[in-house]
């Protein structure tokens, strides 16, 4: 009975070694937790005897805690700032990870090094984001142009100006003052859109709209009436604050181009004519350049026009009991009965942490504890065996005695 029990001491420490040594050959490994043996002593169920019958590996106990965060600037690395697990697909399973290391395949999917999909919500036609979840996806495509429909004008009509002549395009002595902006079509051509600002009488304005030099304004020019404050009073005798500008059918194949121009913002003080604002809310199309994501996990496409667009949302997911995980191959883990089912939400929610990109979570592996660890799990090694050694002599001698 005394091997047996020595022979335990000698299997446990051993194990203890195994676990040891696959922390510390992990110890570069991204999101890799530690584990640790847990021991238990061995009594015979049927017997009285208050010697045991040695010790046994109860449990090899993973621990979830969070490693450091290291930074590389490469905006598909992602770690967690807090709690949770990044949610992966492959081929119908699903595992959980907190190694954030990240590229875009071939096909524009979000994988890791062993092709595992990282999964969230995608967004839909109008950019909202799918209730379901999926596999996300990096679409390369262009963005589509978007028409211009509306020009918020911001501008000061010097009230100190001479009333001036009848007004002709092609003579600036008939026009105060003159400003341009580009609009887009439906194929995302520019058109340059000007407007002439031609003084009628005290507080009273005609404004003059040409697009790639048609005009497009009503005959005689669209009247701008200030009031006394030097706000404006009404367009076309309307008090809307609004011009519309007539249908405008482009000569680069695009379709019509209906605008409105919101004057509300035009100003007649005496000061200088100055431009504080002109926007328009129509785009070119653009190829991607970049993308980025955000603490919450919100995908952004950066195009060469300028614009960004949604492209998904990564999702966390958390357990009840994290450490009743199945660990598989590739630092993941799989949900269990003992883990509980997964809780799935937006980062920053719930009990959720955040999401950094440009960081990777390093192993949570203590180097110097698991040296001190391995120096403990040596020493039992060795009395163990130095046991066996004993009883191997105590029975040598025994056996000695008989003859």
């Amino acid at each position: 009975m005394s091997f047996d029990i020595a022979l335990s001491g000698l299997n446990s420490a051993s194990t203890e070694l195994d676990v040891i040594s696959h922390n510390i050959s992990n110890a570069a490994t991204t999101g890799f937790k530690s584990s640790r043996a847990e021991f238990a002593d061995v009594y015979a169920a049927a017997t009285d005897h208050k010697v045991g019958q040695g010790t046994t590996v109860s449990k090899v106990r993973q621990s979830h805690a969070a490693g450091n965060l290291t930074d590389t600037g490469k905006v598909l690395d992602l770690s967690v700032d807090g709690n949770g697990y990044f949610r992966l697909s492959h081929l119908g399973s699903i595992t959980y990870t907190r190694n954030g290391a990240f590229a875009v395949d071939r096909e524009g999917f979000i994988v890791n090094s062993e092709g595992q999909k990282l999964t969230g919500y995608t967004t839909t036609v109008d950019g909202a984001l799918s209730p379901t979840l999926s596999e996300l996806f990096v679409d390369p495509a262009d963005q589509r142009p978007n028409p211009t429909t509306e020009i918020d004008l911001g501008v000061n009509l010097d009230a100190t100006s001479d009333i001036l002549p009848a007004f002709d395009v092609n003579d600036t002595g008939t026009y105060n003052f003159t400003t341009a902006t580009t609009v887009y079509d439906s194929l995302g051509s520019p058109n340059t859109m000007t407007m002439y600002f031609h003084k009628d009488a005290p507080n009273t304005w005609s404004a003059f709209s040409y697009l790639n030099g048609a005009e497009v304004n009503q005959a005689g020019g669209d009247e701008l009436v200030f009031n006394s404050e030097g706000e404006i009073e009404s367009v076309n005798g309307d008090p809307d604050p609004t011009l519309t500008i007539p249908s405008f059918l482009p000569g680069t194949g695009g379709s019509t181009l209906d605008l409105q121009v919101k004057v509300g913002k035009v100003s007649q003080y005496n000061s200088i004519f100055g431009v504080n604002q002109i926007v328009q809310d129509g785009f070119a199309n653009g190829r991607l350049n970049d993308i980025s994501i955000d603490s919450d996990g919100t995908i952004q496409g950066r195009y060469s026009n300028g614009q960004s667009q949604r492209m998904g949302q990564v999702i966390l997911t958390n357990f009840a009991n994290p450490e009743g995980l199945q660990q598989v191959n590739g630092t993941a883990w799989k949900e269990s009965y003992n883990s509980g089912s997964a809780l799935i939400g937006q980062p920053g929610s719930s009990s959720l942490g955040r999401i950094r990109s440009g960081a990777l979570e390093e192993s949570n592996v203590d180097i110097t504890r698991e040296l001190v660890s391995m120096i403990g799990a040596q020493r039992s090694f060795q009395a163990n065996a130095q046991v066996i050694s004993t009883i191997d002599t105590i029975t040598q001698t025994v056996i000695n005695m008989r003859r």
